[in-house]
């Protein structure tokens, strides 16, 4: 059986408009050899891409009012969030979630991803405000094949390494023997992508194996196992960042849930790039 090493690179905070192709470049210049994997957050390539919306600007609708007060507070923080198996703490926090915010952002939601996605708990359809400030929330990318291939194309010009770039999002997929499915849409060809609160119940509340959902290859064809087994091995090295949620990211630097600034995140050790090694020497 193959053994897989890896190494998270540490990077600065990728801002919107940062150059992601040099950082990256210069992040694994050292490190990466031939036949790498070089695994990269899809949250840090829509910042850099300014692919973020401010729901600060956003005027909630009715239903987006609903869905936060009634489906948010009551139903996944009574009923769902146990199904799931969420802790007490997580729970806590949906039968305490936030009105007004949460309003904004279950509309951004619902005009970004429809219905089956705005009722899931968090992350709907990719759309996440962790490692953000203030209103920000990260939309999904609609071009992750051609990033990669372009990341994967850099790394050749500059650095002469042939490597196999994979974009991954934290999302789960979930694994019922040989079928594996996910919530979030335009996972690697498959994944198969339906129902998006429905499939999160469904994948949480059997316990299938989760995994975080690989959105795009580049430099060579994975079978599907090997594709998962690398993002879960590049998300267990990366970590958290400046926290899982945006709950834990305001805990961290006690402040609100959108308290958060720039400058915070700045100063947190930010890893968005992961060098994955199947071979038989760790690094060192």
């Amino acid at each position: 059986m193959a053994k897989y090493y890896a190494l998270a690179v540490t990077t600065k905070y990728w801002k919107p408009g940062e150059d992601y192709l040099n950082e990256i470049v210069k992040a694994v210049g050292k490190q990466v050899s031939n036949d790498d994997f070089v695994v990269v957050s899809e949250k840090a390539l829509s910042t850099a891409l300014n692919n973020i919306v401010n729901e600060s600007s956003v005027n909630p609708s009715l239903s987006a009012k609903i869905i936060t007060r009634v489906w948010m507070r009551i139903v996944w923080g009574y009923v769902l969030g146990v199904l799931c198996h969420f802790g007490q703490k997580l729970v806590r926090r949906l039968r305490e979630y936030p009105l007004e915010t949460g309003s904004r952002h279950k509309q951004v939601a619902l005009q970004r991803a429809g219905l089956l996605q705005a009722l899931m708990f968090g992350s709907e359809s990719g759309i996440d405000g962790s490692n953000l400030p203030y209103s920000y929330v990260s939309l999904p990318l609609n071009n992750a094949y051609s990033l990669a291939e372009e990341i994967r194309q850099r790394i050749w010009l500059k650095l002469r390494k042939k490597v196999i770039v994979i974009i991954v999002d934290t999302d789960k997929t979930y694994s019922f023997g040989n079928f594996h499915f996910t919530p979030r849409p335009k996972p690697i060809k498959g994944i198969h992508s339906f129902g998006g609160a429905i499939a999160y119940v469904i994948g949480r509340m059997f316990k299938f194996r989760r995994r975080p959902t690989p959105l795009a290859v580049a430099g060579c064809k994975l079978q599907i196992e090997e594709a998962l087994k690398i993002a879960r091995i590049a998300d267990r090295a990366r970590g958290r960042g400046a926290g899982a949620t945006v709950w834990d990211m305001a805990e961290k630097f006690r402040v609100e849930v959108i308290g958060v600034s720039w400058d915070m995140l700045a100063k947190i050790k930010h890893k968005p790039i992961v060098i994955v090694r199947k071979s038989k020497t760790s690094y060192r």
